[in-house]
């Protein structure tokens, strides 16, 4: 239930009590009680996924996972930031791959521990079928993990929550890679578009605003169409 403007709650930060104005997101409402966010404060927008923050309700034994740029706060929020999930990075060289479904599990063979309880899909902020793209992984089915995965922006709370230590993530990150290079192959108008660039042919738009001084360019970013 959504709070009216003007009514205080009460939230706790890191173990600690405090009231907040209710119509707060849970950034804004650590820095109204003093909180600086140094890490895990990126683009404020829902985009990068740098603010994944769990917390637990009052009387509610579940956990829960939101992007704190995004989540309202509510009365007996229990919160804590997580501004980095630690996770095995695998190194590869793209060029040096092809498009084989056998890929993604001989790069990440854990996910072969996938046990299908679909806690990463509801730990998903973005609410992504992750459990579904991680048993396409399995399959080796690279479009299908490339169609589920596109919205994701690597939060890292699928992570978190795998009881089988999966990093569902960095699995979609490498088949999508995989998709773009070998399924979808370069776009016809790339080496056209990189052509004209190498001969400074911008594009009247680029020119204008090349040209405009730093009070013109903030007066046209404010006049922009934002879509709904």
């Amino acid at each position: 239930m959504t709070e009216k403007k003007g009514v205080t709650l009460k939230i706790y930060v890191m173990g600690k009590g405090y009231e907040v104005p209710s119509d707060l997101t849970i950034m804004k409402a650590m820095e109204y009680v003093g909180y600086r966010p140094v890490r895990g404060a990126g683009c404020r927008g829902g985009f990068c996924g740098a603010c994944a923050t769990i917390y637990r309700l009052k009387d509610d034994y579940r956990l829960h996972m939101a992007l704190a740029c995004q989540k309202t706060v509510e009365d007996g929020m229990y919160l804590t930031q997580i501004p980095f999930t630690p996770v095995r990075k695998t190194v590869y060289d793209l060029d040096e791959l092809d498009s084989s479904g056998t890929l993604l599990l001989e790069y990440y063979p854990e996910i072969a521990r996938c046990v299908s309880c679909n806690t990463c899909t509801k730990a998903c902020p973005q609410d992504l079928d992750v459990m579904d793209y991680v048993q396409a992984a399995i399959r080796g089915d690279i479009e299908q993990v490339t169609a589920l995965s596109f919205d994701c922006i690597r939060c890292g709370l699928c992570a978190v929550r795998c009881p089988a230590e999966i990093a569902p993530y960095q699995v979609a990150l490498l088949a999508r890679r995989l998709y773009g290079k070998y399924v979808l192959g370069k776009e016809k108008q790339l080496d056209k578009r990189l052509r004209e660039l190498e001969e400074e042919k911008l594009g009247e738009d680029v020119v204008q605003l090349i040209e405009m001084d730093v009070g013109e360019l903030r007066a046209s970013y404010e006049r922009r169409e934002i879509e709904e």
